[in-house]
């Protein structure tokens, strides 16, 4: 199985789902951020192993937190896929801590600083 066939892009789309729903309904760590969501998922084509997206808005403290708190359940989690998911293997997942959204949100407002910055000088050269 190629690593972007169509059977493990759906199931990354599924693993995604199920693991969301984990985390935001069955999970009780209180070191578990509530702003806490799964980006993305992949899979290995063995269904070996699984890398979990994980996008936290907070602090820094709140992300560390909330990674750590993942890892001690990454047992209970991998139960609840193991039940919720028909596969011949349930992945051993790691949890990678994803900063592509607050990345964007940055490069965001630095391109709108740019911008607001533009207009003045379109305006001086027109004169």
């Amino acid at each position: 199985m190629r690593k972007n066939s169509i059977k493990n892009t759906r199931i990354n789309g599924e693993v995604m789902k199920e693991l969301s729903l984990i985390i935001r309904q069955e999970i009780k760590d209180p070191r578990i951020h509530m702003m806490t969501s799964v980006t993305s998922v992949e899979v290995a084509p063995d269904l070996k192993t699984c890398k979990a997206y994980i996008s936290v808005m907070g602090s820094d403290e709140e992300k560390k937190d909330t990674i750590a708190g993942l890892r001690s359940a990454e047992g209970y989690v991998r139960r609840q896929l193991a039940k919720r998911l028909n596969l011949r293997n349930t992945p051993e997942i790691q949890f990678v801590l994803d900063q592509s959204i607050e990345y964007g949100v940055h490069m965001s407002r630095l391109i709108d600083e740019v911008n607001k910055e533009t207009p003045e000088r379109d305006e001086e050269d027109d004169k």
